[in-house]
């Protein structure tokens, strides 16, 4: 699998507060938010990216206030039908 270097200088460690692996995981879980927000990836596809199940995923989204279900408003009423 290919991997992503992301240099970070020190001082980011000190204003955050919390340790490399930390704020490692902080930056890789905001990068598969934001790569589901712009429906690069799916669900699954970001949480498994963040090394989290889906329910945590979407728990977090919450929190966040990002709506899990991102649908185009030609998509609700098929959504909404009984058929």
């Amino acid at each position: 699998m290919p991997t992503l270097s992301l240099p970070y200088p020190d001082d980011l460690l000190v204003t955050s507060g919390k340790s490399p692996q930390a704020l490692e995981a902080e930056l890789t879980f905001l990068l598969a938010v934001k790569l589901f927000e712009l429906r690069r990836l799916s669900l699954g596809k970001a949480a498994d990216f963040c090394r989290m199940n889906k329910l945590q995923f979407m728990y977090k989204l919450g929190r966040l206030q990002v709506p899990v279900i991102n649908l185009d408003d030609d998509q609700i009423p098929d959504e909404l039908s009984d058929e």
